[in-house]
């Protein structure tokens, strides 16, 4: 069975029915159930999530991205702080990252002011933080490959007056 392909295939949409994944790979379901139990066992699938647009919905949602400025640890480079921030349950997405910041933290909160809120009482007060950068997202207009607003097919051409 191809690993790969299958997961690509649940990738694009967790809700594929067994019998469609089955022919997709030329597998019988049972040799596809029993790969998807390993997959899941094996922690390389770690959840089936769906993609919501919480702009169209009465929902206050604010997203924001966090750039978290660290001092290693010796012995334990990055992942003893990495641990201490992403216990946190307003966290939601965690990376290590090359650039100027050591790690981007993805939260969601009800309001900006939440948001900072938790950044001043909780992450900023973390040792060996030495700074944070929170971006806002205002806008989301992709996510997980899928357009959030379809374009519309307005024509973009000006009106030219002598």
């Amino acid at each position: 069975m191809q690993e790969t392909a299958l997961l690509k295939l649940l990738e694009k949409n967790a809700r594929m029915e067994l019998c469609d994944l089955a022919a997709a790979l030329n597998e019988s379901e049972d040799n596809v159930q029993t790969a998807m139990q390993q997959l899941t066992q094996d922690q390389i699938i770690l959840g089936h999530h769906t993609l919501i647009n919480w702009d169209k919905t009465n929902t206050d949602r604010v997203m924001a991205l966090i750039e978290v400025s660290v001092m290693p640890e010796r012995e334990y480079g990055y992942d003893r702080i990495a641990k201490q921030i992403y216990r946190y349950p307003e966290v939601d997405t965690m990376y290590l990252m090359s650039g100027k910041s050591e790690f981007i933290v993805i939260i969601y909160g009800k309001t900006m002011q939440e948001i900072a809120q938790f950044v001043g009482s909780k992450l900023a007060c973390i040792d060996k933080v030495t700074g944070t950068c929170t971006l806002f997202v205002l806008k989301k207009y992709k996510g997980e490959g899928i357009v959030f607003e379809m374009e519309e097919e307005a024509n973009e051409r000006l009106l030219v007056t002598p």
